[in-house]
C-alpha cells in the first residue's frame, strides 16, 4: 500500500543566506522528473526540499536498492543523476502506435541499435547545450545542421554542412562551443556562442550502439529517443518482452536515477524520477556546507598533485563482485597517496569459443611469456605482419585457386617465407593490368621457389614459431609489433593469483594509458595498491586527518579482469588517435566480389584500433573520420556465435581447414597440459615439422 502524505512543512537545519528571489523561490515547485529536465548538470550540486512526501507501508526504507519513503520538509542534497531504465514503445513511422504496451527495458538488454535522427529542430545552441551531452568521448559529439548558412567573423557555414560539437567553454568571457566543420577532407574549426539562434536538426547516425551507450549519451533531455534495432546478439526467448523476430523502431522514454545526500545520514541515496514527490530548489537560501561531500575517484583524480596524500572514508565501496581488495568496504578509511597516469597491456584470451576473457596486464609483472602462433586470414594481413627483426614463416591450411596464371595457387600445407608487397602485371578481361600481389618463397624440402599471391587472396595461414626464448613484458612491447600472440610460461610469484598464467594463450593487443590512484588501508598500511579510477565504482568523503607516512608502503599491482563492454570501450576510446591500415584490395572480377569474413580466434591485425579522427581526445574532433567500431563489435560477436556452423561458398562443411585449425590447436593445448616444471623448454606452442607432416596427410584423406 502506497501512501501519500501532505504534512504542515517542517523547520529544517540550516544557514540561510540572503537571498533577493527568495519569495520566487518558495513558490515553485515541480516534480523531481521535472526538476530533472530543467536542471543543468554543471550547476550541481543542488539542495532540495520535499514539499509533498511519500510512504511505502512495509518497506524498511528502502525497496530493491531505491529509496522510497521521503518526509514532507526533509532536505536532500542532489550530487547526481544518470537514467537507470528505459520505458519502449513499439512504434510505426516514428508514432506510437495506441494499441501498443509500453514495455521496461534494463540498460544491459541485448541487442545493438540505430538512432533515428530528431525530427524537431533546436531553436538554439544554448537549448542543444542544456539538453544534448557533449563530452571528450566520440560519443559526446553530436552532429547537427542548418537549413540556412551561418555567417560568422571569417567563416560562413554553409546549410546543410555537418557541424560536430566537441566541447563548451568559456571563450574570451563568452560560453561557446567548439565545433569542426569538415570540407574536402579538410578540418575547420570555430566557436559558436551560446546566445547563437537558428534551426539545427540533428543529422543522421549511421553508427550502432547498445543500450547503455544511448541512455548515456544520446538521449536528449525532455525529448524521447527513437531507435531503429539493428542486430541481435542473443537468441529470442519467453523472458524477452519485445516480440518474437522484432526488427522495428523503439520510442525510448527515460526513468532516471538521482544520487543525494541526505542530512543526517552518511550514506548515498538512490531515488527513482518516477517517485510521486514533489520537490523545491532551495540552494540560493541553503548552507550546502552542513552536508557531506561525497567524491567520485574522478573527482580526486582532478585534484592538484599538492593536495595528495589525503585520507578518506568510503561512503559507497565498489560491489562486491567488481571489488578488488577487501579493505574497500564502505565505511572504511584509506589513505591516497598520489595520482598518476601508467601502461598496462589490453590482452585477450586466445579461444575458438565465446565468451572470451579480457585483461590489463600492468608493465611491472614480473612472468615470462612464450610466443604462440599467429593465424592470418589474407595474403594482405601477411604483409602486415612481416617485420625487418625476422621473415615471417607461414603454413597454408586453407587452399586458393588463383584466376590467373601469373600468379600462384596455394594448397593446404603450402610454406611460405613472406618477401614483400610489390605489383605484378596480370591479363584481365583480355587486358594487361597492374594489381598488387605479395611476394614469397615457396618452401620445397631444402630449395625455394618464388612465387607471388594476390593480395586480395583469402586464404588462411598459420605462422611457423622458431622463436623459443622467454620474454618478459617489457621486452615484447619494445621489440615486437603488436597485436603478438604468447602464452604466459613462468608465472609471476609476486601476486597471490596470476589469473592470465591458466590461459591456453593471450593475444597482447596495444598498450593503454589509464589513470590511476596509489591507495592503502589507513588501519593496516602495509602495502599499496593501484586502483583504476574510470572502472571502479566507488565514492568518498575526505576526512581532515594527518597522513602517518607521507610515502607509500611497498607498491603492488594486480592484472585486472574486464568486462567486454568495457574491453570495446577501450579500444574505443584510448586509440582515437592510431590509423587502422586501409582495406585489403578487392578481386578484380566482374563477378561477386568475396567478403572478408572476421577471423577466428589468434588472427593478428583483426580487431586494429578505430580509424583515427583527425585530432585525439583532447583536441578537436573530425567527424568524417569517425570510427565504425559498433559494426566490427557485432561482427566479431557474430561470428563467434556462428563459427562452428561456417560453411563454404559450396555450402559444404570446410572441413579441411576446421580439421587443420583443430589439430593445431590440441596439439597446443595438448602439450600445455603436460607441462610440470614452469621452467623447463616447452615446444607446445610452436608449428613444427610433425604438425606440418599432419597437415599434408590431412589434406591427402580430404
Amino acid at each position: 500500500m502506497r501512501l501519500k502524505v501532505l504534512l504542515p512543512q517542517k523547520l529544517f537545519t540550516g544557514f540561510y543566506m540572503p537571498n533577493p528571489h527568495a519569495a520566487l523561490l518558495r513558490t515553485m515547485t515541480s516534480t523531481l522528473e521535472k526538476f530533472i529536465h530543467s536542471v543543468d548538470p554543471r550547476t550541481l550540486p543542488r539542495v532540495l526540499q520535499i514539499q509533498s512526501g511519500i510512504y511505502f507501508e512495509g518497506s524498511i526504507y528502502e525497496m530493491f536498492g531505491h529509496e522510497c519513503s521521503l518526509s514532507t520538509g526533509e532536505v536532500i542534497k542532489v550530487i547526481g543523476f544518470k537514467i537507470n531504465k528505459l520505458i519502449a514503445s513499439v512504434c510505426d513511422n516514428n508514432e506510437v502506435s495506441q494499441f501498443s504496451a509500453k514495455v521496461e527495458l534494463p540498460l544491459n538488454f541485448p541487442g545493438l541499435y540505430k538512432v533515428v535522427a530528431d525530427k524537431t529542430p533546436y531553436v538554439s545552441i544554448e537549448e542543444i547545450t542544456r539538453k544534448v551531452s557533449i563530452g571528450p568521448t566520440r560519443f559526446g559529439h553530436p552532429c547537427f545542421y542548418s537549413p540556412e548558412d551561418i555567417q560568422l567573423a571569417k567563416f560562413t557555414i554553409k546549410h546543410g554542412e555537418h557541424i560536430t560539437f566537441n566541447s563548451v567553454e568559456d571563450v574570451s568571457g563568452t560560453m561557446s562551443v567548439n565545433c569542426v566543420v569538415v570540407r574536402n577532407n579538410q578540418c575547420h574549426s570555430f566557436t559558436l556562442p551560446l546566445s547563437q539562434e537558428g534551426k539545427f536538426y540533428e543529422c543522421e547516425d549511421d553508427q550502432i550502439y547498445t543500450l547503455k551507450e544511448i541512455a548515456e549519451w544520446k538521449i536528449p533531455k525532455c525529448r524521447n529517443r527513437i531507435v531503429k534495432l539493428s542486430s541481435t546478439i542473443h537468441m529470442w526467448d519467453f523472458s524477452n518482452p519485445l516480440p518474437e523476430n522484432f526488427d522495428g523502431c523503439l520510442i525510448l522514454t527515460p526513468v532516471y536515477e538521482v544520487q543525494a545526500v541526505m542530512k543526517f545520514r552518511k550514506d548515498i541515496v538512490h531515488i527513482l524520477s518516477d517517485l510521486d514527490v514533489e520537490v523545491k530548489d532551495i540552494t540560493d537560501c541553503y548552507d550546502i556546507s552542513s552536508f557531506l561531500q561525497p567524491l567520485s575517484l574522478e573527482d580526486i583524480f582532478e585534484r592538484t598533485s599538492k593536495e595528495f596524500p589525503m585520507v578518506a572514508e568510503i561512503l559507497e565501496g565498489p560491489s562486491e563482485s567488481k571489488k578488488p581488495f577487501k579493505f574497500l568496504d564502505t565505511g572504511n578509511e584509506i589513505v591516497i597517496y598520489r595520482k598518476y597516469q601508467a601502461t598496462r597491456v589490453l590482452a585477450s584470451e586466445i579461444r575458438s569459443d565465446s565468451p572470451k576473457r579480457y585483461f590489463l596486464i600492468p608493465m611491472s609483472y614480473k612472468g615470462r611469456f612464450k610466443r604462440r602462433p599467429r593465424e592470418f586470414p589474407t595474403a594482405y594481413d601477411l604483409d602486415i605482419a612481416r617485420s625487418e627483426k625476422e621473415q615471417l614463416h607461414v603454413v597454408a591450411t586453407k587452399a586458393f585457386d588463383s584466376p590467373h596464371k601469373e600468379l600462384f595457387s596455394v594448397s593446404v600445407g603450402d610454406q611460405f617465407l613472406v618477401q614483400q608487397c610489390q605489383t605484378s602485371e596480370v591479363l584481365y578481361e583480355g587486358r594487361k593490368k597492374l594489381i598488387d600481389v605479395l611476394a614469397c618463397e615457396q618452401i620445397l624440402g631444402d630449395t625455394y621457389k618464388k612465387v607471388l599471391l594476390p593480395m586480395y587472396m583469402e586464404g588462411r595461414f598459420v605462422e611457423v614459431i622458431h622463436d623459443k626464448k622467454q620474454y618478459q613484458l617489457s621486452e615484447i612491447c619494445k621489440e615486437f609489433r603488436l597485436p603478438f600472440n604468447v602464452k604466459v610460461s613462468v608465472r609471476d610469484l609476486s601476486i597471490e593469483e596470476d589469473v592470465v598464467a591458466a590461459m591456453p594463450g593471450l593475444q597482447f593487443e596495444e598498450e593503454i594509458t589509464d589513470s590511476y590512484l596509489l591507495i592503502s588501508s589507513a588501519s593496516n598500511p602495509v602495502e599499496s595498491w593501484e586502483i583504476p579510477v574510470c572502472r571502479l565504482n566507488m565514492s568518498v568523503h575526505l576526512l581532515s586527518k594527518d597522513v602517518q607516512t607521507v610515502e607509500p608502503p611497498v607498491t603492488k599491482t594486480k592484472v585486472e579482469e574486464i568486462s567486454e563492454e568495457q574491453y570495446y570501450m577501450l579500444r574505443r576510446y584510448e586509440n582515437q588517435t592510431l590509423r587502422s591500415p586501409p582495406r585489403p584490395p578487392k578481386k578484380p572480377t566482374l563477378s561477386p566480389k568475396p567478403g572478408f569474413a572476421v577471423p577466428k580466434q589468434g588472427v593478428t591485425y583483426v580487431l586494429q584500433a578505430p580509424k583515427n579522427f583527425c585530432v585525439d581526445t583532447t583536441k578537436k574532433l573530425c567527424s568524417s573520420q569517425a570510427a565504425d567500431v559498433s559494426e566490427l563489435q557485432v561482427s566479431y560477436r557474430n561470428d563467434l556465435v556462428h563459427r562452428d556452423n561456417k560453411k563454404d561458398m559450396t555450402g559444404n562443411d570446410t572441413s579441411v581447414e576446421n580439421s587443420v585449425i583443430k589439430g593445431l590447436t590440441n596439439q597446443a593445448l595438448d602439450n600445455c597440459e603436460a607441462e610440470e616444471d614452469e621452467e623447463e623448454e616447452h615446444s607446445y606452442d610452436y608449428v613444427d615439422e610433425d604438425i606440418i607432416e599432419n597437415i599434408s596427410i590431412s589434406r591427402l584423406h580430404h
